[in-house]
């Protein structure tokens, strides 16, 4: 069983190690991410600010009048629109187009360049399941993205696996 002085002893030693490694600045940009979650939730209310909000009454000015409901948000778009369906058809068509054309390649002698597809390649299902993985993880993030109010990432994630896998094809048909 460690005492204190030796676990104290052990993170000191690790901070020291910390220091010298990361240097002054980048200690001091840990820090201010830390404590910026911290100083935030300390700020003060938009509502305090406003001298028209009236009193509450006999509870003093510390309680403020309930805000008027805000205005209605724009609507936002269903997941499964036109536009994902068709970058995500898209991805789905290019990910099937590269595996043929992998596939291709690797039965006359060829070799993945990718180190993770590569880790797959031993067997015609280990690369469709890598290649149907990756269109899944592509719809998933994007989902995630979606679920989170983020629908520019959304779009962005299909519109890159489009472009990489696009390239991977290009590529793959140029070389073979």
């Amino acid at each position: 069983m460690y005492c204190l002085a030796e676990m104290t002893d052990v993170l000191f030693m690790g901070a020291h190690v910390l220091g010298s490694v990361l240097g002054r600045w980048t200690k001091g940009l840990v820090a201010l991410a830390f404590l910026s979650g911290t100083m935030l939730a300390q700020g003060v209310s938009v509502a305090t600010l406003h001298d028209d909000v009236p009193d509450s009454g006999p509870l003093g000015s510390g309680v403020m009048a309930a805000s008027p409901a805000p205005a209605e948000a724009p609507r936002q778009h269903e997941f499964w629109d036109k536009q994902n369906r068709v970058l995500f058809a898209t991805v789905a068509a290019l990910s099937a187009a590269d595996f043929a054309v992998t596939r291709t390649i690797l039965q006359n002698g060829g070799k993945e360049l990718n180190p993770v597809t590569r880790a797959f390649s031993a067997s015609t299902a280990g690369l469709a399941a890598n290649f149907a993985g990756e269109t899944a993880g592509v719809i998933a993030l994007s989902y995630c993205f979606h679920r989170t109010g983020h629908h520019r990432p959304e779009r962005i994630t299909s519109m890159l696996d489009i472009g990489t896998s696009s390239f991977a094809v290009a590529y793959d048909l140029s070389h073979r």
